[in-house]
């Protein structure tokens, strides 16, 4: 039923290998919302893992994801084929993005962040606001979807770490321009951002001191994404919620963002120490 109507391989060095994939899920893609997400299982034996909603084709039924081939279950996901079949979606998961006219805002994206910026996005832009878009990735071969973004920004910024694309620096650096150089007739009334957590913690401490309100998106530990598990707990305001259900969008200046890095890196030794005994197709 799931079965995988195509498969692109958008970025690869380094060992940052970073794949679309368009699944067959025409349940998901005729009521799936900006901001949504499924959670995959490539076999009965795996484990359930978070992909973006990336783009929705109703009409063909088809869901496409973007995601990096970093943990087993991704390397395992990246190393199927065109006709192949996941062994079950669920979805749409979490609350949608609440998409309205904002006026003037501003997405930034970084590294495969940016995949799950461009619903939303889109999405705003439709909705007659003013979007400016920042991206960015440590180098310019990591870098996606910059035109689909271009086309839907009303400006489009570009930062590599490494500067070898554009500017090199960080998108807290152009972000915090905007902010400081915005009069009030100008001025933004949103701030969303996707991408590793230090950069939306560095996001959220450089919107504080502008007032504008900020959103970010939490892919955090997620299994069951049903909010039964309890891995994905994040404390938001002093209060215990779970990224998939209660999110995956929070008040970027209410999360404990210590304790979410430190939830982040819980299983990362195992996660290393499972991918070094398993060998994976290209």
């Amino acid at each position: 039923m799931n079965k995988i109507l195509s498969k692109t391989v958008l970025k690869d060095i380094s060992g940052a290998k970073v794949t679309g994939m368009s699944v067959y899920a025409p349940e998901i893609a005729v009521s799936a919302k900006p901001g949504q997400f499924v959670a995959i299982m490539v076999s009965n034996k795996g484990e359930r893992i978070p992909l973006t909603i990336v783009e929705t084709a109703p009409k063909t039924g088809a869901i496409s994801m973007i995601f990096q081939e970093v943990g087993l279950t991704t390397k395992l996901l990246g190393a199927m084929k065109t006709g192949d079949s996941v062994f079950s979606i669920v979805g749409p998961l979490g609350h949608p993005t609440d998409i309205k006219k904002y006026g003037r805002v501003i997405i930034v994206g970084g590294g495969v962040g940016i995949a799950e910026i461009l619903p939303v996005a889109a999405a705003l832009k439709k909705c007659g606001n003013h979007v400016t878009t920042i991206l960015g990735a440590r180098t310019k071969d990591l870098l996606i979807l910059e035109k689909e973004l271009k086309a839907v920004s009303d400006e489009l910024f570009i930062t590599t770490d490494d500067g070898s694309y554009d500017r090199k620096g960080f998108v807290t650096d152009v972000l915090n321009e905007l902010l400081a150089n915005s009069s009030q007739p100008t001025a933004y009334s949103l701030v969303y951002a996707v991408g590793p957590i230090p950069m939306m913690k560095r996001v959220a401490a450089v919107a504080k001191p502008s007032g504008v309100k900020t959103l970010i998106s939490l892919n955090a530990l997620m299994v069951d994404a049903t909010g039964m598990c309890g891995c994905c707990r994040v404390t938001i305001a002093g209060e215990v919620k779970f990224s998939c259900v209660d999110g995956p969008e929070f008040d970027a200046q209410a999360v404990d963002w210590d304790e979410l890095a430190k939830r982040n890196n819980i299983y990362k030794d195992k996660e290393d120490h499972i991918c070094r005994l398993t060998k994976f197709g290209s």
